[in-house]
């Protein structure tokens, strides 16, 4: 009878540790980060491109990609309308209604064109855009692009890159290291200094707390790339600028992306800038300002 006993002892102790084991091992796994991917526009060929992307995705990571269909209600119920051209909060709370870590949005056409040495050819592309929903910023962007003599022979080209695991890994790698970035950006924000005064809307408005505003020495435009006009694209683009109390740029943060190396154009126009700096009551002092670039393409 004793016997007994000690062996049903002994099974329940190691029954006690498997659980203990495996309940660690789970506190351990880190969640699988979800990704939506929305469609690449309202058009057949833009869901079946998104599809198709979506479907290499998943081959090729470890990713929990949400479905589809319940990404795509979830997106137009927050009233999303497939813009490219989203400021971070209109970005974080579209991934909030859609309940994600990351989304892909984008689109995908083939269009006829005709240029000097060629009356008549196809070109297909796809615009990936790659979003932070807890950031609301844009992490990356894309835009392949295939010519054919048919749109059929056009599309299948980009349906062929959509499909190269090496170009797929780029956007599973892109996500996983923004989750790394985005945490150790959290914890520095949790030492980081206070956030200096902004900027009131207007001079008026200024002057009635004793405030002159900051103002640049000469104004610089952003050089329109060649990336935007490749895909045609117009786009405003605003940034928080902090300024130093000698009116120096210490910090440039989009606000509103547009891609298409629009972004980039900003940032590198704004380091360039020098201002003078604020004054309250005569002393200078460290202002944030917001800057708004509208980006049309150059008439030939």
């Amino acid at each position: 009878m004793e016997k007994e006993n000690v062996k049903k002892r002994f099974v329940l102790i190691v029954l006690a540790l498997l659980c203990c084991g495996s309940s660690t091992e789970a506190q351990v796994t880190p969640a699988r980060l979800k990704v939506a991917i929305l469609d690449f526009g309202n058009s057949t060929l833009g869901r079946e491109t998104a599809d198709r992307f979506t479907a290499g995705l998943k081959s090729v990571s470890d990713l929990n990609l949400l479905d589809r269909d319940l990404s795509r209600v979830a997106a137009r119920g927050s009233g999303y309308a497939g813009s490219l051209n989203l400021s971070v909060q209109e970005a974080r709370d579209l991934g909030e209604a859609i309940g994600c870590d990351f989304y892909i949005l984008g689109d995908a056409q083939t269009l006829r064109r005709t240029s000097s040495s060629t009356p008549i050819y196809f070109e297909s592309y796809a615009s990936i855009f790659v979003v932070s929903s807890r950031s609301g910023k844009l992490m990356m962007w894309e835009r392949p692009s295939f010519s054919a003599d048919n749109a059929a022979a056009a599309q299948v080209k980009l349906f062929a890159k959509l499909a190269e695991q090496s170009y797929l890994r780029r956007f599973a790698e892109t996500i996983a290291n923004a989750s790394v970035e985005e945490k150790t950006q959290r914890q520095l924000a949790i030492d980081q200094v206070p956030v200096i005064e902004e900027a009131p809307d207007d001079d008026k408005a200024a002057a009635a707390t004793g405030l002159r505003l900051p103002r640049p020495y000469r104004r610089l435009r952003p050089v329109y790339p060649e990336t935007a006009a490749r895909a045609d694209a117009e786009a405003v683009v605003d940034v928080l600028v902090d300024l130093d109390a000698s009116g120096e740029v210490s910090r440039v943060d989009v606000t509103r992306w547009a891609g298409f190396g629009l972004d980039e154009a900003t940032i590198n126009t704004v380091r360039k800038l020098h201002f003078f700096p604020a004054m309250r009551d005569g002393n200078p002092v460290p202002m944030r300002v917001l800057l708004r670039y509208n980006f049309r393409r150059p008439v030939p």
